[in-house]
């Protein structure tokens, strides 16, 4: 399955190739580095050089160039959020618009279902990052519980919430390394409906904690097996780690829910030109729901 973001109000991606994408974000075009690109570009030369910010690399150091005017942050409209945009270091927006397909289904998913449960569904966003699906999940009437070990993306998805008019939604804003929080709501007697899960290939907790994927992804697997609900909903899982395939998920999801009804999807998460039938490829994701 080949999932396609299109062109929204205050986004689109104008052209890719050469090892590089060219995006408009509201009223800022940015030009950024992405080895997915392996083809031609489409638009001229004189095109991509009117960019208001492009990341550069120069060996093993990195910047973004900035056209005078252009503020440090600046906010858009985007799968009916809103979001502040803020190029980073590490040529992130704060944004990843791939993920609109995968936000429009957790919504519909609890939204069909959310009458048949006693309480409000109850949603784990894991690695959550400035929380585009915590917010898809909050709009949809679920109870959210938001984890990321890093404070700065923590305190960016609160402000995105804020701007999207879900500053009082039933949201727990969590700054704690992934594996100790589960251990910990797990002691606790803790239990959840539905998991969201964006695991990077490494980082590190709040407190240093090491995570690796190839090291630490079947004990998150088998931690969030013990703390879904005996009603589970949905698990979704995004990989962005390269080399990796959906089939691996997929793998864990089946060992996972093989004794409860539902179906599995995988693919890629893709992002379609706005100009062109071309496909920039994006990410890949594996998600299990109830039948």
């Amino acid at each position: 399955m080949i999932l396609q973001t299109t062109k929204q109000k205050d986004y689109e991606l104008l052209d890719s190739g050469e090892g590089e994408k060219l995006e408009q974000y509201g009223p800022y075009v940015l030009s950024r580095p992405d080895p997915e690109a392996l083809w031609s570009k489409k638009l001229a030369s004189n095109v991509w050089e009117k960019a208001d910010l492009k990341f550069v690399r120069n060996g093993i150091k990195a910047k973004w160039i900035i056209k005078e005017g252009v503020p440090k942050s600046w906010n858009i409209e985007f799968g009916d959020f809103n979001f502040s945009i803020r190029p980073t270091s590490f040529k992130h927006t704060g944004l990843f618009p791939e993920q609109l397909p995968n936000w429009q289904w957790t919504k519909d998913i609890i939204e069909k279902n959310k009458k048949s449960y006693e309480k409000p569904i109850s949603v784990l966003n894991l690695f959550a990052y400035t929380g585009g699906a915590t917010l898809a999940c909050a709009r949809a009437g679920a109870e959210v519980c938001h984890v990321d070990g890093s404070k700065t993306a923590v305190a960016w998805a609160r402000e995105n919430a804020e701007l999207s008019g879900l500053k009082d939604a039933p949201i727990r804003w969590i700054v704690e390394d992934v594996v100790m929080f589960l251990k910990r709501e797990i002691k606790r007697g803790h239990k959840y409906d539905a998991i969201i899960m964006d695991p990077p290939s490494f980082g590190h907790g709040p407190k240093d904690e090491l995570w690796k994927i190839e090291s630490h992804f079947l004990e998150l697997m088998t931690l969030c097996k013990e703390i879904l609900s005996d009603k589970p909903l949905f698990i979704l899982i995004n990989g962005y780690t390269a080399g990796y395939s959906p089939i691996a998920y997929e793998n864990n999801l089946k060992d996972m829910m093989n004794d409860k009804k539902g179906s599995i999807e995988i693919g890629e998460l893709t992002i379609k030109e706005s100009q062109s039938d071309r496909l920039l490829p994006c990410g890949i994701f594996a998600r299990w729901a109830v039948s």
